[in-house]
């Protein structure tokens, strides 16, 4: 079967830009809604579950793309029967991981009490809340989640990106009518399995109309079993390793602190996840370019461009980071309230997380397009363990800055440094590496350059008015760091090489 790939790539990239901002909006509209009707540690308690369920989704990680990968080839050569096996496969695996997740899920109910520092809500039983995070959680693996993989092989993500923004809105708008009228917190979380169950029977009578000729038959051929193994093992190690970044700290955050703190911490992580959204979209922007070119290009040509897209991402990226320093307190103040800001010192150090992981972005693309998944196994292992053991340890030692801390430590040692020294051994050329490091490092100074002027600034404006000041400083950011990225870069070699990238990219 053939499809429009130019016409639905188009499609994609819309209601993919939809979707994004319906996906994060919603949460900021529930979270707002659930610190003032019923209290701060109703959302740290959301915070905490979402964590634990986070890290118990990990046994899905990497499966879901391996099949994808195994699919393209069969779909565009019209073989219905190994696709059909695949599908069966593909079902009989996430039932599988359904069982044990729901098993795992069940024997962590004696622990959650020790999860929780102090209290929580007298109106809650603990368990009960967390059976209903616990079976919103596993319901889509014994249903029809596997069928999205055929949404994603036919390109039509836009169907995917339309369903999964309905639901979003629908399931946003349930939650907040019930707590509203009601102040009943059960009534609220169980609307999220009740749509779970809703967008995946949306998909499966979706993808039954359009593709009929597909259904879960047949046994997967034992070549096929090999390949799929290696490759969800490799891509199940780096997904976890950015998974549990945020859900080990919410944890930890929730056994040191207790559940305000939680809520405060994932208030601001709510906001960099979502800056991190929108910035992702450049670099998603360059995937297919970056593909085509390790498979065409030697390393040095594809060396050059990954150093004209790494500095066009990291002016967006710094420029993101001097934003949040800057209006971070001010939004928290108007959104949330000034009982929940976290001091400046924490602030600071979410700020230096995110350009962290800026640092890594396209290099992480590289990567990806030369398949290092499995090169990258004991690296990130090694984050992850790392990771947790520096949380329990400074955690103790400094609170909310220590698990901050912890993460940034780990993220600069495996993410920074050593994945950066398997993609320029495994294929850029590791002789190029100190380059690499030399031009980040510089970038990294301009950018600390640009949040102390931009900073100074913005606090020499006094306002009377909450939103008044979050505006004056909106448009100090958006002014202030360019003009000086502009000042500091625009003699370089390299601002003019990106300059003409660009060009040659927004043609026609």
């Amino acid at each position: 079967m053939q499809y429009q790939v130019i016409r639905n790539a188009k499609k994609n990239i819309v209601w993919g830009f939809v979707n994004k901002v319906i996906v994060l909006l919603c949460p900021f509209i529930s979270s707002t809604v659930i610190r003032y009707c019923l209290g701060v540690d109703y959302l740290g308690l959301d915070g905490l579950f979402t964590s634990v369920i986070s890290v118990l989704s990990l046994a899905e990680l990497g499966l879901s793309s391996a099949v994808v990968s195994h699919l393209y080839k069969p779909v565009a050569e019209g073989n219905v029967t190994l696709v059909n096996s695949i599908l069966n496969f593909y079902r009989k695996a996430y039932r599988f991981i359904g069982v044990i997740m729901l098993a795992v899920g069940l024997c962590l109910i004696p622990v959650l009490p020790h999860l929780i520092r102090d209290s929580y809500p007298d109106e809650i039983t603990l368990w009960k809340v967390y059976l209903v995070f616990l079976f919103n959680a596993v319901v889509s693996y014994f249903m029809y989640a596997y069928m999205t993989a055929l949404i994603v092989v036919y390109q039509r993500e836009d169907i995917k990106s339309t369903i999964n923004s309905a639901v979003t809105i629908l399931m946003t708008a349930a939650k907040l009518f019930l707590v509203l009228v009601t102040r009943n917190y059960y009534l609220y979380i169980l609307m999220m399995p009740v749509f779970t169950i809703v967008s995946n029977l949306w998909t499966a009578v979706f993808v039954k109309k359009v593709y009929p000729q597909y259904s879960c038959a047949g046994e997967l051929p034992a070549e096929l079993v090999g390949s799929l193994k290696k490759l969800v093992t490799g891509t199940f190690i780096q997904r976890a390793c950015a998974l549990t970044r945020n859900s080990l700290d919410s944890i930890c955050v929730s056994f040191y602190l207790g559940l305000a703190m939680t809520a405060r911490y994932n208030n601001y992580f709510l906001v960099s996840a979502g800056v991190i959204s929108f910035v992702q979209i450049v670099s998603n922007a360059f995937t297919g370019g970056v593909g085509n070119h390790v498979a065409t290009k030697s390393p040095d040509e594809n060396f050059r461009e990954f150093q004209k897209l790494d500095f066009i991402y990291l002016w967006l990226g710094g420029w993101c980071t001097v934003c949040l320093f800057c209006l971070y307190q001010p939004f928290m103040k108007l959104w949330m309230g000034e009982d929940m800001l976290l001091d400046g010192v924490s602030v600071g150090l979410f700020c230096l997380y995110f350009f962290l992981l800026m640092l890594g972005d396209i290099r992480t693309l590289y990567s990806s397009a030369k398949g290092l998944w499995w090169e990258q196994k004991w690296r990130s292992l090694t984050e992850t363990m790392l990771n947790c053991t520096l949380n329990i340890l400074l955690g103790y030692l400094m609170g909310i800055r220590g698990i901050i801390l912890a993460t940034i430590i780990s993220l600069f040692l495996c993410n920074c440094l050593w994945s950066t020294e398997i993609v320029f051994k495994q294929y850029l050329g590791i002789e190029k590496i100190f380059i690499h490091f030399r031009h980040q490092a510089f970038y990294f100074l301009v950018t600390l350059g640009a949040v102390a002027i931009t900073y100074i600034i913005c606090m020499q404006i006094k306002t009377d008015s909450a939103i008044a000041q979050l505006m004056v400083r909106a448009v100090i950011c958006c002014l202030v760091p360019n003009l000086f990225y502009l000042l500091v870069y625009s003699r370089l070699d390299i601002f003019r090489d990106s300059l003409r990238l660009i060009k040659d990219r927004t043609k026609g």
